[in-house]
């Protein structure tokens, strides 16, 4: 028979699971917790959970299942929102949007903010950071400044790029030299919203 682990290593284990995926903005259940450590029952889960906010290491916000958080990361914050994740969008040539919903994503923000995540496919904005598979947030907005990384509709077909105005004419600018900048009619081009964060999962698709 294998020696029982002692409660202060498994309480560790537990606390590293919920920190990295708080760190990644997906605050986890207590099922979850004991889907993860592999607990046989719930309370094991939740009994260590609530160790670890009495020690100081997590706070946790009443009457939510997916309350708990970092005290020093979130100090002052509001809690997260879920914004649902559209679909995919081209980081390339225009290429529809696919308005198929894969879900919800936390993210810090107000319900007023009108966010939305779309997946990205393509590898025109490799330069900017943003890979095939991430998740791109877009505060939905009519304009943006000259530099910012927007979501563009041109002749009905959205994609991501940076948005540049040069002599009143507005142009779509890739981050990876193997792609052309756009430069779209005034009449077949509007803007979706400006990304303003990018997520990346780096097990599975996430989101």
């Amino acid at each position: 028979m294998s020696p029982r682990t002692k409660p202060g290593v498994t309480r560790e284990r537990v606390y590293r699971f919920v920190r990295e995926r708080l760190e990644q903005g997906l605050p986890p259940t207590v099922r979850e917790v004991q889907e993860a450590l592999g607990f046989r029952a719930v309370q094991t889960a939740r009994e260590h959970l609530e160790r670890l906010v009495l020690d100081g290491r997590l706070s946790k916000r009443a009457g939510k299942a997916r309350g708990y958080f970092l005290p020093e990361q979130h100090a002052g914050l509001t809690p997260p929102i879920l914004i649902p994740v559209l679909g995919r969008i081209q980081a390339g040539d225009p290429h529809s949007a696919i308005e198929a919903p894969e879900g919800h994503i936390p993210v810090q923000g107000k319900a007023s903010d009108d966010l939305f995540g779309l997946r990205v496919q393509g590898e025109s904005m490799s330069g900017a950071g943003i890979l095939p598979g991430d998740v791109v947030i877009v505060r939905s907005q009519p304009t943006a400044e000259s530099g910012d990384i927007v979501v563009a509709l041109v002749d009905g077909e959205a994609t991501v790029k940076t948005f540049r105005m040069r002599r009143r004419r507005v142009e779509l600018h890739p981050e990876n030299p193997d792609f052309d900048p756009i430069s779209p009619k005034s009449d077949a081009f509007s803007i979706l919203g400006k990304v303003v964060e990018v997520r990346r999962f780096l097990e599975g698709k996430g989101g």
